[in-house]
């Protein structure tokens, strides 16, 4: 077995508690061990990537018991383009708190970020539903915490919310869980799936039945209309760089309902195949209009960064439901970038924010303010970044889903809504650059605010954020082909199924 496949998973659970039982009133060594962490994490993130590129799906047993019985790690094209991502977004996030102070606000920063990344690499690398509960529950618990730091009213308020949305969440797992281990008896994926493509008609009702539950609770991780309500409130209240790390956090729900769907319902199921995909559609549409619709509407710079987050899935899933290779490659090669454009703007906002003193993120006018033609250019690329215009890899990633789609109605469906969505967020970006820069630039007066001592440093995760979309737009070509192979790894989940029961 590769040993290097439990890194991701075990480096954070050995940081974790030696930061909260050993640093946790020494403020520069946790920074240092985090930072550390991060790079370490991104080198073997780096490292998985090239194991998986060779095609081969590696199965970890821990404790040598194994699958369907025992515990499994799974890594193949996606779950390392995931680790992958989430190692980019880690480091980004940790450098700019670390900036901004953010992590001088409580003495557990540290430790929790850790246990977010644990969660989050082990709900990309499980391949096991009742251990994916579990990593959800860990990167939900640290979430809990993280998005309270720094404290006020609103902010509690919807934490409050966010909790118990996320509790009924999980409550709704568990009965899918129940459900689905009752009528196959087992709840590994792989197995699973073996199961579904074997099971008599009378247990097709019950196997839908907690499939589609287990759907819908991944649709509600990842704002899925009608159940994207929590997540705008919830992200515009959180200090921001805790919003954009959770911006990976809703595309674990795309992850999830594209590996579940794929293996348990996909060509093998019979009668069974792609039932989730009918009702994902129309609500992935829906989505995507309701969120850059409160783009639009938004009066303040960090609403608008949490309705893009519910926008972009909107997108991302409408191209994941089409459930076909070409779809599905497109919808990889956005996935990566979406995730980073929305983690650059939120991160900006807050150092816009830093800088504006009283007027915060607010939509209106105010005199200019330190590093105006600094974050004035950021702003730019990054509004190009979100919308997904030239030259950023949002636009490439865009043609790649239009191209993908066409060629019925559903495809048509999708062109209109990406099309007529893309106008609203040019608009919208347009409207609030012209508040925050342009109108800014002729009112009389000067902000002072934000003589910090690191004045680029906050700038400078952003512009670490935006070179990477721009080396995914220079690398387009590899990382087009990259999804390609793992879109056509994915719709052959007869190989996913060998490596985790091929010793069996």
């Amino acid at each position: 077995m590769n040993h290097w496949l439990t890194a991701p998973v075990l480096l954070p659970a050995l940081l974790a508690p030696l930061m909260l039982l050993f640093l946790r009133r020494r403020l520069m060594e946790s920074r240092v061990l985090s930072v550390a962490g991060c790079l370490a994490q991104l080198a073997f993130a780096v490292l998985l990537m090239n194991q998986a590129d060779t095609g081969l799906i590696q199965s970890y047993a821990l404790g040598g018991w194994q699958a369907p019985f025992g515990i499994v790690l799974v890594l193949d094209r996606l779950s390392a383009l995931m680790l992958l991502t989430t190692s980019i977004l880690a480091l980004a996030v940790v450098s700019y708190a670390i900036a901004s102070g953010l992590d001088r606000s409580g003495w557990h920063f540290h430790p929790l970020f850790q246990f977010q990344i644990l969660g989050l690499n082990g709900a990309f690398l499980t391949g096991d539903i009742f251990n994916l509960f579990v990593f959800f529950e860990v990167l939900l618990i640290a979430s809990y915490g993280l998005m309270l730091y720094g404290g006020g009213g609103a902010r509690l308020k919807a934490g409050v919310q966010y909790v118990v949305v996320n509790l009924v969440g999980s409550t709704l797992f568990l009965v899918a869980v129940g459900l689905i281990y009752g009528v196959s008896g087992t709840l590994n994926m792989a197995h699973l799936g073996q199961i579904v493509a074997q099971a008599p008609a009378g247990d097709h009702g019950l196997i839908l039945a907690g499939g589609l539950l287990m759907v819908a609770v991944f649709g509600l991780k990842a704002a899925l209309a009608p159940l994207h309500f929590w997540l705008p409130r919830t992200y515009a209240s959180t200090a921001a760089p805790m919003a954009a790390l959770f911006a990976i956090m809703t595309k674990v729900g795309a992850y999830c309902i594209l590996r579940f769907t794929t293996v348990t319902f996909g060509d093998m199921a019979g009668p069974l195949a792609w039932a989730p995909a009918p009702w994902l559609l129309p609500a992935a549409l829906a989505t995507m209009v309701v969120g850059f619709v409160g783009v639009l509407g938004a009066r303040y710079l960090r609403q608008m960064a949490a309705f893009a987050v519910v926008g972009s899935m909107g997108t991302l899933l409408s191209t994941i439901a089409m459930f076909t290779p070409a779809s599905t490659a497109a919808a990889l090669y956005y996935l990566p970038h979406t995730t980073l454009a929305v983690a650059a703007l939120f991160l900006l906002t807050d150092a816009i924010a830093a800088r504006r003193g009283d007027y915060g993120d607010n939509l209106t006018p105010s005199p200019p303010f330190r590093q105006n033609g600094l974050l004035s250019v950021l702003f730019l690329l990054t509004a190009v970044a979100v919308v997904g215009l030239p030259p950023l890899s949002g636009f490439p990633g865009k043609l790649l889903i239009l191209d993908a789609v066409r060629g019925d109605l559903a495809g048509w469906l999708i062109w209109a809504a990406v099309l007529g969505t893309t106008v609203l967020g040019l608009l919208a970006f347009a409207r609030a650059g012209s508040a925050l820069f342009w109108k800014s630039a002729a009112t009389p007066g000067e902000i002072s605010v934000g003589q910090g001592a690191r004045p680029l440093a906050q700038p400078a995760a952003v512009a670490g954020l935006l070179l990477v979309l721009a080396a995914l737009t220079v690398l387009g070509g590899p990382a087009t082909a990259f999804a390609e192979r793992t879109a056509e790894q994915l719709y052959r989940p007869g190989d996913y199924i060998a490596a985790v029961l091929g010793a069996n």
